[in-house]
């Protein structure tokens, strides 16, 4: 099944090529994240426990979604300087330079609200205006190939228009799952950090094959600046957390993805597809926190402490081997994501619904649609 992973058409040695993407945006991370926490800790922008939802001891710094944004930029601006010769690099810099743009908006709207609480319409409004980015310059899904099967050859600019609600349903959902999951120390950047290594892997397999002239390149400079910039944010953030990412940084790194996503998505469903069930660890949390609230008329909106990890905790499991868990998870969702993009389309959706509903049963069977207390935490089984 994996023995055309790696393609014919490009050497291995064209995507190492751009190893300095990678190392650039992780020293960035790390150096940009330490002053952040010097520079947080000293104007008081700082998250405090609550008791309710926030159940960490003592202050700790926020703004590591500033030191994750400037990761970012060195590492995409890294890898503009490699491509500013080759043909395709018009196409390739509109969309780094709309990726870029977008993540900048995301970080920036995260940070309002980490320092002056705003309304949850006003960030998704802010959201929205990052996803508009990215149609202005151009990105958008190949919704053509839904039309085959019906025999309707969709023109361009009805492809154009259907695919703006698409885009803004991926960034939505994307940075607001990111958003739920950041709940414990390491879990969100540790999660984006192996969904970004699967990403990248299928971009190697896209990329190694001359899948896209310019999407190939764009791909995999976003999974390396998205990988170096998660990986020099963990070290801080790592139990006993000395910095959050906040909302600045959660959905900055859905922003991120959700880009990759729609990349994906550029030609064929197939690698669309792939890409979707990669990410599918905050899919889960998000479709679980949403049924539950929904199943016990709770607001779907007003944060509680019933999240699959949340509850995993409740019930006795200490944080790390809960984040542990969590990993594991993700990492699971990733490798089907990778092994089922090598086999045709129509196959993989049965296996694709298969995990959907094995997942659905082992929620639903292990009670985590259950909500007791006062935001909804499972009580601690004595």
């Amino acid at each position: 099944m994996l023995d055309n992973f790696i393609g014919q058409d490009r050497s291995v040695g064209w995507v190492i090529h751009f190893w300095p993407v990678l190392v650039l945006s992780f020293v960035s991370t790390l150096a940009a994240t330490s002053l952040c926490k010097k520079i947080a800790l000293k104007l008081g922008i700082v998250d405090r426990p609550d008791d309710l939802v926030k159940t960490h001891k003592g202050s700790v710094a926020y703004l590591g979604g500033v030191g994750m944004l400037v990761g970012l930029t060195a590492g995409i601006l890294t890898g503009i300087y490699f491509i500013h010769n080759e043909s395709y690099f018009p196409a390739a810099l509109r969309w780094l330079i709309g990726v870029l743009a977008g993540a900048a908006i995301c970080c920036f709207v995260g940070l309002v609200d980490d320092i002056f609480d705003i309304k949850p319409w006003q960030k998704m409004l802010g959201q929205i205006v990052a996803a508009g980015v990215l149609v202005v310059v151009g990105m958008g899904p190949a919704l053509r190939y839904f039309a085959l099967p019906f025999d309707w050859d969709m023109p361009r600019n009805i492809e154009m228009l259907l695919g703006i609600p698409v885009i803004v349903i991926f960034v939505l959902g994307a940075t607001n799952s990111l958003n739920l999951l950041d709940g414990l120390d390491g879990l969100c950047a540790g999660v984006t950090a192996i969904i970004a290594v699967a990403m990248l892997l299928l971009t190697v397999h896209l990329s190694t094959w001359d899948h896209s002239e310019a999407g190939d390149p764009v791909r995999l400079i976003i999974c390396l600046g998205l990988l170096g910039g998660v990986c020099g944010f963990l070290p801080f953030n790592r139990h006993p957390a000395k910095i959050f990412m906040g909302d600045a940084g959660s959905i900055l790194l859905g922003f991120v993805v959700a880009s990759l996503m729609i990349l994906f998505g550029e030609k064929v469903p197939r690698w669309w597809m792939a890409s979707i069930v990669v990410f599918g660890l905050p899919i889960l949390d998000t479709a679980v926190a949403l049924t539950r609230r929904f199943m016990n008329k709770r607001p779907l909106l007003v944060s509680d402490r019933g999240h699959i990890y949340d509850q995993m905790i409740d019930r006795g499991i200490p944080l790390k081997k809960t984040v542990a868990i969590c990993y594991g998870l993700a990492a699971m969702y990733a490798l089907v994501g990778i092994i089922m993009s090598q086999i045709r389309t129509r196959y993989a959706l049965v296996v694709y619904v298969a995990v959907l509903i094995v997942s659905g049963f082992t929620v639903w069977r292990k009670g985590y649609l259950k909500m007791e207390g006062l935001r909804g935490a499972i009580r601690k089984e004595s």
